[in-house]
């Protein structure tokens, strides 16, 4: 038999109703929605692998909670906004979902918030980046277990931000992009350093040559320490083409934030590269991680990834806060107990904001060292980036 750590309790305990009562006999049925067809599949893998562990350490391997038994139904969203909100919808309405947990891109997940407010019924978005999920697009159903694009930018801020620094950034044209240089950039004003320049390149981009000549040119026109500080996800790597344009010798440095072991492979390029993450195996030391490290070595012969952690984080979030309400799924019952909820996961303490249901959460900087020995490059923890040092805003308006 395997031993499951205790985890911490959900803030909020409530008492037994007549709904709870009536539902006891009825599986719980989650949906989770992922982009598992197109360039966010590596992505929708991990995150379905996480969730499926962290469902079965929430429920000591029971798949269950207050006597019923979770039901998780499987969607791909196929990185199609209008597929994202047809097959929520269905989720809800033909599968009778209780409550449902997404989508991978941005697009897909903005797409999916309407939905959630037309059935009345909770999604926990995960891992969409986009600070408009639970900015001006958000709706009181929502709820974030992923890091948001200002969450990424205030801790890359604090990682690379000194007095006299110029930067140039790189980012994807689509929500994701836009929205984490607009954090970066308010955030890196209170370090003394400063953004010069901002080059958006489609998110499938594979000639990177002309972007980054843009770049060069108005970094040429600088003084100071200069840094290139990159924002992009899926498939296409800017890396690696990064490094035949030898930025060294024209005395500009690279930043970015972290990634998913194959991209990090990139970043053996780069020795000594600094940024801002949001998980790495190696960095983090808690009773969650330790057990999820170990089974995730065990049965798959390799280390759990970035968003792996990540739906570990949202079966976390859904088991907390059913054992809360003794498995009532009323939403109502469900946002007032999750409204200021602390949940435990692999990266440590998250607690939703009650403003915004945007789960806050600590941040680590990193710099990159290089061991022959490893196939991808290591981000060395340099510090813990705590949730109290970062003012993340408040961008509803609800």
């Amino acid at each position: 038999m395997k031993f499951y750590p205790s985890f911490a309790a959900a803030a909020v305990v409530l008492a037994l109703t007549a709904p709870a009562f009536a539902q006891a006999d009825k599986a719980i049925r989650v949906a989770v929605i992922q982009d598992s067809t197109g360039p966010l599949k590596p992505y929708a893998d991990q995150m379905i692998t996480g969730f499926k562990l962290g469902l079965e350490y929430g429920t000591h391997g029971t798949d269950t909670v207050a006597g019923r038994k979770i039901e998780v139904i499987y969607k791909d969203s196929q990185t199609k906004p209008d597929v994202g909100r047809s097959v929520l919808a269905e989720a809800y309405n033909d599968d009778h979902a209780d409550l449902a947990v997404g989508g991978t891109f941005s697009a897909v997940a903005l797409a999916m918030l309407p939905v959630a407010q037309e059935n009345k019924k909770i999604l926990i978005v995960e891992p969409a980046v986009a600070d408009s999920i639970t900015g001006d697009k958000w709706n009181r159903y929502i709820f974030r277990t992923g890091r948001n694009s200002s969450q990424d930018a205030i801790s890359n801020a604090i990682a690379i931000g000194t007095p006299g620094t110029v930067i140039a950034t790189l980012a994807q044209d689509y929500a994701f992009g836009h929205d984490g240089v607009a954090a970066f950039k308010k955030a890196l004003a209170k370090t003394g350093a400063k953004v010069v320049y901002e080059e958006y390149a489609p998110v499938m981009t594979t000639d990177f040559t002309a972007p980054y000549q843009r770049i060069f040119n108005a970094l040429d026109k600088e003084q100071g320490r200069k840094l290139i500080w990159i924002v992009w996800a899926g498939a296409t790597n800017p890396l690696t083409p990064l490094k035949a344009l030898n930025p060294g010798g024209r005395g500009i440095g690279i930043a970015t934030g972290g990634n998913i072991l194959p991209a990090l492979v990139a970043y053996k390029d780069f020795p000594g590269l600094e940024g801002a993450e949001y998980y790495y195996y190696d960095s983090i030391k808690n009773s969650v991680n330790d057990w999820l490290v170990k089974e995730h070595e065990q049965r798959f012969k390799a280390p759990p990834d970035f968003f792996t952690c990540g739906g570990f984080a949202a079966a976390m979030a859904v088991v907390t806060a059913l054992n809360a309400t003794h498995g009532n799924t009323d939403t109502e019952t469900l946002i007032k107990t999750m409204e200021g909820m602390k949940f435990d996961t692999p990266k440590g303490q998250m607690i939703f904001r009650k403003e915004d249901h945007q789960a806050l959460q600590d941040m680590f900087a990193f710099k990159i060292n290089v061991d022959p020995n490893v196939k991808w490059a290591i981000p060395e923890l340099t510090k813990v980036i705590k949730i109290s040092d970062m003012d993340v805003p408040i961008q509803n308006k609800q």
